[in-house]
Parts: C-alpha cells; structure tokens; sequence
C-alpha cells in the first residue's frame, strides 16, 4: 500500500490545504465585514447611539462564529449539546440573515426591487456561515492522521520462543540386599506388639478360667461368678467347658511319635 509522503495529508499537499484555509478565512472576514456595517447601521436606524451601534453586529455575527465552532467541537458529544449548538447557530444566522435584509430594503435604491435588495443582503450572513464552518473543518482536518498511519503500518511479527524446563523428577532408587534387609525388620517391628498383644490375652483369659473353677469348686453359681468378675454368665460357662490349657500342652508333649524309624 502506498502511503503519502511527508507534508501531505491523504494525498493532499499540506500547502494546498493551507492556501484552502487561508482562502475560506478571507471570504469569511469579507462576509462579516459586509455584514457588520449593514446591522451597524441598521443598529443606528433603530435608535441605539453610535458609539455604541457596532456592539450589536458583533454580538450577531459573533454568536454565529461561535456556534459554527461548537458545532465542529461537539460533532462527538451527547445529543443534548449538539442539538443546543445547532439551534443558537440557527438562531444567529436568521437573525442576521433578518437584519441584513431589513436593512437592504429601508436603505435600498428605488431603482432596485426590494426582493433584489433582499437577496443581495442575504449573501453575507449566510457565506459568514458556510466559509466559517468551512475554516474550522479545514483545520480539524489539517493535522497528521494517526490512525490512517496505524492501519497502513503492517503490524511486527511475534517472535515466541520456546522454553525448555529441565526434568527435576530424581531417578529411581534400585533396591539392594540392604534394603531388603532393613524392610525386613521394619515388618517384624510392626507385627511384635501384636505377638505380646497376643500373648497377654491368652495369659488373661486362662487366670479368668483358673478363678472361675476355683469359685466353682466353691459351690458359686455361674451367675454369682459372673457378678464377681464383671463378666456374663454365658462367658463363665464357656470359660468353665473349655479344656485346661496345662492338659492341652501336657497332652501335646506326651503324644507317641508316629513316624517310622
């Protein structure tokens, strides 16, 4: 794409936008001064002293350069404010238009029709108008387009690297004759208590069964055994009928020997 080269502005050079400027500005500098010495006179006519009659040119003509510059400025904001700048430029262009052309007809030739007349002194309000509003757009217009710049600038390319991350998982452990070892102990460590556990269960229950003949022997029936040793009756019964652990382990060691020589 083609871009424009320094000094211009969309293919426009920078001297004929300033030369357009520079024009619109004149025609708009003869419009007011046509238009302000009919609506000083006119101001005269009506009785205001004449020092004081350029004031209401000023004020006529000076509310339409001003709105025409708040149309522009505001062509982006709410409804509201442009719509009060459309009406006080409107307002200030009929009243001058209404001045300039009730002074043409009190004023007039009798060789000129009053319509003639009209016409002619409607020109100047109305050119203040259009060259005032042309001079602002012209220079809104004149500085450097930035985002006609931006969009003709092909964007950078990105550049995306890749970043390795080194592997911090530790290697596997082999497992040698020593740890065998030590798991080995470890398992016997844990099933130790459980043998004393054992052990000392089946030291109780036999002193319970031992007490429980005892008290027996003595006549006590399995209810009042029971209420001695805090237990149910039904546990002094099976405690009572189960073998002697001493003839189980007596009879264990005096078992023939059944293998064959």
């Amino acid at each position: 794409m083609t871009r424009p080269t320094v000094g211009t502005r969309g293919g426009v050079s920078r001297g004929v936008i300033a030369a357009a400027i520079a024009g619109t500005f004149a025609l708009a500098l003869g419009a007011f001064l046509l238009s302000f010495e009919a609506l000083q006179d006119l101001a005269r006519l009506a009785g205001i002293a004449g020092g004081q009659a350029w004031l209401w040119p000023l004020i006529v003509d000076g509310v339409i350069l001003q709105a025409t510059i708040s149309v522009v400025a505001l062509r982006d904001a709410e409804g509201s404010a442009r719509r009060f700048a459309w009406m006080l430029l409107a307002a200030g262009t009929g009243v001058s238009v209404a001045a300039n052309i009730t002074h043409a007809v009190l004023t007039a030739d009798q060789r000129v029709p009053g319509l003639v007349a009209a016409l002619v002194a409607s020109v100047p309000p109305l050119v203040l108008v259009a060259m005032t509003h042309l001079t602002v757009e012209l220079i809104r217009n004149a500085g450097p387009r930035h985002d006609q710049d931006q969009q003709e600038q092909p964007p950078s390319p990105v550049v995306v690297t890749e970043r390795r991350v080194p592997d911090r998982t530790p290697p596997a452990l082999e497992a040698g004759p020593a740890q065998d070892h030590d798991a080995r102990e470890a398992s016997e460590l844990r099933s130790a208590p459980s043998r004393g556990t054992n052990s000392r269960s089946r030291q109780e229950r036999d002193a319970n069964r031992r007490e429980a003949a005892r008290l027996a022997g003595q006549g006590l029936s399995y209810r009042e055994i029971a209420r001695r040793r805090g237990v149910h009756p039904t546990t002094v019964a099976r405690w009572l009928n189960a073998p002697d652990p001493a003839d189980e382990r007596n009879d264990d060691e005096h078992e023939p020997d059944t293998e064959q020589p």
